[in-house]
């Protein structure tokens, strides 16, 4: 794909890179793992959620017998931050094809008292195993080339608080969902984006974790800011990605109650759609 010619050089390889040594669990016993949420992947006052999700997907890959995230569902209980993390993981039931399994993640609060940040339920499965026989009516995102899409670097200002993150993606932002960027919010509430990592380490099943979760909120574009923090999220993985540069398109087409939902597709670089997400989110209305 021509658009190759525009990622970074590759620097890192699956397995040897920033995102895995971030998203690395250390057993502790069986069915415990330690962590240190990284810094590096905060938004404006909060670890991102894409992340988090990643190093549960970690922690079950190695507590269930099959790798491979097929569906994961994740809820948000309370904001996690940079430091020590325990995720307690069970084995709910080991399969031929799929097996399932519950994470969660704890941290400590000032009074030393143990609080639980995400609760998640998840099957995971073989890719490498699933037949190659596609029916589908969904078509890859229409994204201008890269070089005619901007990063966070081409924006003005940076969001307040934390944007470290940022430097640990490869975001090309769509023109057409940028004008929350220029004080012109478009209101169709939808962002699209190339997305990689940073360090040019390839996508896989776990990084697509991160993907879903790694754009800048479609809340933007209809006309809010601020954090808005995911209450519930789903992905379905759908095919190892190819490597390359993935293409992320997320849609909202409702907000009401104070909540909204985000609709996620990534392609990859084959034309394939590995990735579908849902979320509900509940963005600052003033």
């Amino acid at each position: 794909m021509s658009e190759a010619a525009s990622l970074p050089a590759v620097q890192a390889r699956i397995g040897d890179s920033e995102f895995d040594r971030d998203t690395a669990v250390t057993r502790r016993e069986t069915g415990v793992y330690d962590i240190d949420l990284s810094a590096g992947w905060t938004i404006i006052s909060a670890v991102n959620g894409g992340y988090l999700l990643a190093v549960l997907g970690r922690a079950l890959a190695d507590a269930l017998p099959h790798a491979d995230p097929f569906t994961i569902s994740a809820h948000y209980l309370t904001a996690s931050h940079p430091g020590p993390a325990v995720v307690r993981t069970d084995v709910v039931r080991s399969g031929r094809t799929l097996s399932t399994g519950t994470a969660s993640l704890f941290q400590y609060d000032d009074a030393g008292r143990e609080v639980e940040r995400i609760r998640v339920l998840a099957s995971y499965g073989d890719l490498d195993a699933l037949p190659d026989d596609v029916r589908t009516t969904a078509v890859p995102p229409a994204i201008p080339p890269m070089d005619q899409c901007f990063g966070p670097e081409d924006g003005p200002a940076p969001v307040p608080g934390s944007s470290a993150i940022t430097d640990r993606l490869m975001l090309k932002l769509d023109p057409a969902t940028l004008g929350w960027a220029l004080g012109a919010p478009s209101g169709k509430g939808e962002m699209r984006s190339w997305f990689g990592l940073a360090d040019g380490r390839d996508a896989d099943p776990l990084s697509l974790l991160l993907a879903v979760d790694a754009l800048p909120p479609t809340a933007f574009e209809l006309g809010l800011s601020g954090w808005v923090p995911t209450v519930e999220l789903t992905v379905h993985v759908r095919s190892r990605p190819a490597p390359g540069p993935l293409r992320v398109s997320i849609t909202t087409r409702n907000l009401a109650g104070g909540f909204l939902e985000e609709d996620a597709e990534v392609w990859d670089s084959a034309d394939r759609l590995v990735a579908q997400s849902r979320q509900l989110a509940r963005p600052r209305l003033a």
